[in-house]
């Protein structure tokens, strides 16, 4: 039987599954969350009961490099949180098939999840 490819939705799903526990086990408080493929940010949350986030999340399959984003949306998510004096933090995941890196992800089998953690996005302070 042969092997079924993730669809685009269901790999930015797993980047979303795993970055919100990510986000759960470091204490966020989930406001809001955007799962469609599309929308930004992805996680809307709170830390400490004041200090409000905006989570970038980005899945990506090998041989493609989870780090890396677009710098037009990045500039856009950047005046977003400042119009609403949130920090922005980004989350790249890479995802490969378990046993070969260079397939993409299959439905069924294990995958291979490249996320080094949450990436904080400087902004412009204010003067």
């Amino acid at each position: 039987m042969a092997s079924i490819e993730l669809s685009s939705k269901e790999i930015h799903q797993l980047g979303m599954n795993h970055v919100g526990k990510h986000l759960e086990e470091n204490g966020f408080e989930f406001l809001a969350v955007k799962s469609e493929l599309g929308h930004s940010p992805q996680f809307v949350c709170l830390k400490n009961e004041k200090e409000l986030f905006f989570v970038l999340v980005r899945t990506v399959t090998f041989p493609d490099n989870p780090d890396k984003y677009d710098a037009a949306w990045m500039q856009k998510m950047k005046k977003h949180a400042i119009d609403k004096k949130a920090r922005l933090l980004y989350a790249g995941v890479g995802l490969a098939d378990s046993i070969d890196m260079m397939t993409k992800p299959t439905k069924g089998k294990e995958s291979f999840v490249n996320y080094k953690g949450l990436v904080e996005i400087s902004l412009p302070s204010e003067k």
